[in-house]
């Protein structure tokens, strides 16, 4: 892959990941000012919209690893630990239409935030590293930076927040047969 598309690419997950943040963030601040009627906004979509988020995370760090070759590190590692089933998971809970695939899914999505906040600290602060990543490929490396602040423990914490909403929204509108 050219430098130029490897470019391209960086920025159109970055500006996915800062849609995601902005998404949250407005679906939050509906569900205050409307109430508990306010679940009722996305009904069974949020569960399908959830895994196409997790669909984009999981296939965006395939290419980043398998296409542009980048090695991921062990927190990196972590957080495809959380997301890669929440694909899934969503999937299986989207076409099901089970209202209790939230609680399988959100668990993995806010520890799979909880890895990348810790990531995002580590990047910004490399002295809180430690010594349990590999020295060869440290969790503090930034691969890509986009904007200044984007990388891609930002963009899967990005994902890992619209998840965790979005399954908070998630109403199942229709009885499974």
């Amino acid at each position: 892959m050219s430098t130029q598309a490897v470019l391209v690419l960086n920025n159109v997950f970055a500006i996915l990941s800062l849609v995601a943040l902005v998404g949250a963030i407005g679906l939050l601040i509906y569900r205050m000012v409307k109430g508990p009627e306010a679940a009722d906004l996305l009904g069974g979509n949020a569960i399908w919209l959830a895994w196409v988020v997790g669909l984009v995370a999981t296939v965006g760090s395939l290419i980043y690893s398998e296409v542009i070759h980048f090695v991921p590190c062990r927190l990196c590692w972590f957080q495809r630990i959380a997301m890669y089933p929440l694909a899934f998971i969503l999937l299986v809970g989207a076409i099901r239409r089970e209202a209790v695939v939230k609680y399988y899914a959100l668990p993995l999505a806010l520890t799979g935030l909880a890895v990348s906040i810790y990531h995002n600290l580590i990047q910004f602060n490399p002295g809180l590293e430690g010594g349990s990543c590999d020295p060869l490929n440290p969790c503090s490396a930034r691969t890509i930076e986009v904007f200044g602040f984007i990388d891609i423990p930002f963009m899967a914490g990005a994902a890992f927040i619209l998840i965790s909403v979005l399954l908070a929204f998630y109403v199942r509108t229709e009885n499974p047969e």
